[in-house]
């Protein structure tokens, strides 16, 4: 540490009170005030106008016990989900009146709290079983393992769009996304933990020949879906949905649309309806399932085709996109429940129809 030498008595000039007040406007900072969702609660925070990205970070440590290596913050629209370590780069940069920033993360109280609580669950479950011959009431077994493992794969937060009419029903809809048993069967049986879940915007992602339905971001960092309606009075049919989200959840381990993806999108698929208790179908053979109020024009997507880490409703197989040109929607619904029936006249079952072929996409996977 370096030294300092004390100014003689007779050499210090005492600041008048004039010179004092100047001198506390040169030292004032600059703020301002930015918006942060954490745990689905908004919070406005006054932070210097030259704070940056990291800083944030820091603040949010002090502020909610959150170590910063267990931080993500996602800033949308961009530059989008960051981990640590967080760049330097000033929030002036990055910012924007449209831009949300959104904070992932336990806290360390939480984190203690849900580690203390499977511990317990752990101590409880193994003195329930040295005494469970002097109990004549039936407990109800907990499979404290496939607890932990539920915790830990899922999808950590769900984000409606808030801009949007209803948002507290999205919330539900991605709700029941993440707690539906098939989904939850699936994720913990490949590990998949994905820390965001949210809706898209139809208006953003629609052109004049194709929808796009979902969308991975970065291999499970983040996954959309689209919920709405294209005229935002509604909700998808919620198979489709699921369905959707089968697919891009084998994005999280294959990012081209190859053999491997197409084989393991359909393991999940089955999956998930073998493990769906609530709304099981009525099985008709070893390998297929048929609900019969799985009905409805939203079904009739299934057979969409997929481009590059998003889940496109465009042509069906075996159908050209010209051929579709001039018809209005309701006709392009029959043709499609047309070539549906056909489907299952042949030696395939219902609802095994054939996938595209890994040789029809180029794209390559959106970011």
């Amino acid at each position: 540490m370096m030294g300092t030498t004390e100014p003689s008595p007779q050499t210090v000039d005492q600041p008048t009170e004039s010179t004092a007040h100047d001198d506390s406007d040169t030292e004032s900072v600059e703020e301002m005030k930015i918006d942060v969702a954490f745990h689905g609660k908004i919070s406005t925070l006054q932070v210097p106008v030259d704070s940056t990205i990291s800083y944030l970070s820091s603040l949010f440590s002090n502020i909610l016990a959150i170590d910063p290596t267990k931080q993500k913050i996602l800033i949308t629209p961009k530059p989008g989900l960051l981990k640590h370590p967080f760049p330097d780069t000033p929030l002036v940069d990055v910012l924007t009146p449209k831009s949300k920033i959104t904070l992932l993360g336990s806290t360390n109280k939480e984190i203690d709290t849900l580690n203390t609580a499977i511990a317990s669950s752990r101590l409880l479950q193994l003195r329930g079983g040295s005494s469970a011959l002097k109990t004549t009431t039936p407990s109800k077994y907990r499979d404290w393992r496939k607890i932990q493992e539920e915790a830990q794969y899922t999808f950590h937060m769900i984000h409606p769009l808030p801009y949007l009419p209803n948002p507290e029903r999205s919330t539900r809809f991605l709700e029941r996304l993440r707690d539906d048993p098939g989904v939850r069967a699936a994720m913990r049986t490949h590990k998949f933990s994905v820390p965001l879940l949210t809706e898209m915007n139809p208006a953003e992602h629609t052109t004049h020949d194709s929808k796009t339905l979902g969308l991975n971001r970065n291999k499970g960092e983040v996954i959309e879906l689209r919920l709405r309606t294209d005229a935002y009075d509604g909700y998808r049919d919620y198979k489709v949905i699921r369905k959707t989200l089968c697919h891009e959840l084998a994005h999280c381990v294959w990012s081209d649309h190859d053999r491997n993806f197409w084989d393991l999108t359909n393991q999940i698929e089955k999956e998930v309806e073998r493990a769906d208790w609530k709304h099981g179908g009525n099985r008709l053979t070893s390998d297929e399932i048929y609900n019969p109020d799985d009905t409805g024009e939203e079904g009739q997507f299934d057979h969409g085709g997929w481009t590059g880490g998003e889940f496109v409703l465009g042509s069906s197989e075996g159908t050209r996109p010209e051929e579709n040109e001039g018809l209005s929607r309701r006709e392009i619904l029959a043709k499609a429940a047309i070539n549906r029936m056909n489907n299952q006249k042949g030696n395939r079952g219902l609802g095994t129809g054939k996938r595209p072929s890994p040789d029809t996409d180029h794209a390559k996977e959106g970011l």
